[in-house]
């Protein structure tokens, strides 16, 4: 398990410093949920009319959960987490995620909020190929101001995590697709977030490779106490989750039991 950012020179280094608003924007956490969304709507204009994607939709999600999202593809599962992410903005409704209204930050805020409470893992890893996996894991604490020489050995410390110690001075076009995969999701939590959002973070991957990444993702879960959301459309993997949720029609509707827990294949919702 990699050391936690508690050395105090480091500690300093990664405390990203707060907007004038944040006391305004930001509730006590108490025993609040992590995320509390009511009423969340989600409108686009189209040359046909307005699409409505979200509907008076309600998501409350406890710390520590780990919560899948299914649903039929272009059923909204990417922009839901966009806008819990603070990447995309909500037509109505309130959306509180890490006791912080995202809804009503700037974009400076956002971003800065993005960067200290939520890691992001995508289908594609989105690394940077001119960097090496050690650099592209240490990209979001450089970010932040940290030295170099800091970021890179909290880094190393995440690529032993995630078993890839031995890969560091690789470049992603060196590595295979589990290996970048790893790499994005060791990149993702390198600032210690409270909140995972990951986007079909094994649909790229083949079905043995996905089992063990997902393995990994549940690992993180529990040995880093965070709240995950995941979105796929694997339902096997679903059925490890803490609950699983089906967008559909605009709603999240909660699955009564775990989806085909006691399947051996890798079914999908298509």
């Amino acid at each position: 398990m990699p050391k936690r950012m508690t050395d105090s020179t480091l500690a300093a280094a990664l405390q990203t410093p707060r907007t004038e608003r944040e006391p305004e924007l930001r509730a006590q956490a108490g025993n609040a949920p992590l995320i509390q969304v009511e009423g969340l709507r989600k409108t686009y204009k189209t040359a046909r009319g307005t699409l409505n994607l979200f509907e008076e939709m309600n998501l409350r999600v406890e710390p520590g959960e780990m919560v899948a999202i299914v649903g039929q593809s272009g059923a909204g599962k990417s922009t839901l987490l966009h806008i819990l992410g603070a990447l995309d903005a909500p037509s109505a409704g309130t959306v509180y995620c890490a006791s912080t209204n995202v809804a009503a930050l700037s974009a400076r805020e956002a971003a800065a909020f993005r960067n200290r409470e939520i890691g992001y893992v995508w289908q594609f890893h989105y690394l940077l190929p001119e960097f090496t996996a050690l650099e592209n894991v240490a990209m979001p604490l450089l970010a932040r101001g940290v030295r170099k020489t800091e970021a890179l050995a909290v880094a190393a410390n995440w690529l032993r995590e995630v078993g890839l110690e031995d890969r560091g001075a690789h470049r992603p076009g060196e590595l295979s697709g589990g290996e970048q995969q790893r790499v994005a999701l060791a990149r993702s939590l390198v600032n210690n977030p409270r909140l995972l959002l990951a986007d079909e973070p094994t649909g790229d991957l083949d079905e043995i490779t996905a089992g063990r990444v997902f393995d990994l993702i549940e690992r993180l879960h529990k040995s880093h106490g965070l709240t995950s959301i995941l979105v796929t459309h694997n339902l096997d993997l679903a059925a490890r989750c803490t609950r699983a949720l089906r967008l559909e029609s605009g709603r999240l509707i909660a699955l009564a039991f775990p989806p085909l827990a006691g399947s051996t294949s890798g079914k999908n919702l298509s």
